[in-house]
């Protein structure tokens, strides 16, 4: 349920009215808006008592959370969650851009694709330091030494650092090194890793499972939510269809869908959703006219030459010609880019 605090309650009315939620078994949630604290009781349905709360002087109403996602949803926080990291911005009218590498491979590559997608735009900087891969004989990632120089990128340009982490025992190796920490789409529903990543202070960026169904990838952001990370952004990267034409399907229509039912900012991966460097700039445009709150895009100054993933990534000047496309599109739309 959700507790709607009176207008302007103090520090000490809040924490009482969740020591009474914690009494009755239940967790709670503070969650501060502009206009309103309220605090999501959640856990048994069976352990809160509706009249209860709604006889304490301060509280102003409660209600019932009807979405199984509790804290992820758009009836226990109005206002859109805004993840801000340096000058990463995503959401509140920002549209944040995040580019680089598919798998770190060098320090020449990746400090030149650092420099190429900071001058075009963007605010962030991916690249893979542990690679997940399906044939256990690709390319698995630098791993640490991978971190090191996307620190030392960083260093550099100032772009904030979003790789994966792939397991518990890993997040805090790779939270000491980044800026937001990455779950991939086969790591969705690791319920242990979400824990794991929950426990950090820093955004997270969680990617869809490429057969996962709305209720599933919000649920899967309630794990990480529930443990007390707030900011947690959505990133839909495609799934798994009977389409050959593209290496995923990418749900477009994943945007308003979710804006109608969350307030977690939602990020595009049209790399991943289309696996074809020539369908990405498109699907870019078209991600930012839908309302998404960012771009997670794969740059590579020799995608013919890369170690994983170079057919779907595009040159730094692709990149720029991207950038400039996709910013028609949000100033005629009011948004910042």
């Amino acid at each position: 349920m959700i507790i709607v605090m009176k207008p302007n309650p103090s520090r000490e009315v809040v924490q009482g009215m969740v020591e009474r939620v914690e009494k009755m078994g239940l967790k709670a949630h503070v969650i501060e808006g502009t206009e309103r604290t309220v605090i999501a009781a959640v856990g048994d349905d069976r352990k809160g008592n509706k009249a209860v709360f709604e006889s304490y002087e301060e509280v102003e109403k409660v209600m019932p959370i009807l979405a199984p996602y509790k804290i992820a949803s758009v009836e226990t926080k109005p206002e859109s969650t805004v993840i801000k990291v340096r000058d990463l911005v995503i959401g509140g009218g920002t549209v944040g851009v995040i580019a680089g590498p598919c798998s770190v491979e060098s320090e020449e590559q990746v400090m030149e694709t650092a420099r190429q997608v900071k001058a075009a735009g963007a605010k962030g900087l991916r690249g893979g330091a542990f690679k997940p891969r399906t044939s256990p004989y690709s390319f698995q990632g630098m791993k640490e030494e991978g971190l090191k120089l996307l620190a030392a990128a960083r260093e550099e340009t100032g772009l904030a650092i979003v790789t994966e982490v792939m397991t518990p025992h890993h997040v805090e190796l790779v939270a000491a090194y980044t800026d937001v920490l990455q779950i991939g789409a086969r790591n969705m529903q690791n319920y242990h890793l979400l824990q794991a990543v929950g426990e950090v202070r820093k955004p997270i960026l969680l990617k869809r499972g490429a057969s996962a169904s709305m209720d599933e990838f919000l649920l899967a952001a309630e794990y990480i939510l529930d443990q007390g990370n707030q900011e947690v952004a959505l990133c839909e990267r495609g799934i798994r269809t009977f389409e050959t034409h593209t290496r995923f399907t990418l749900p477009l229509a994943s945007v308003p869908y979710l804006k109608a039912r969350t307030h977690l900012p939602i990020v595009i991966d049209p790399s991943h959703g289309t696996g074809v460097a020539s369908l990405v700039t498109p699907m870019c445009r078209a991600a930012v006219a839908a309302g998404a709150d960012g771009l997670i895009i794969e740059v590579h100054p020799d995608p013919k030459n890369a170690a994983s993933d170079g057919a779907q990534s595009l040159t730094p000047e692709v990149f720029a010609a991207a950038m400039e496309q996709c910013r028609k599109v949000a100033n005629a739309l009011d948004l910042n880019m």
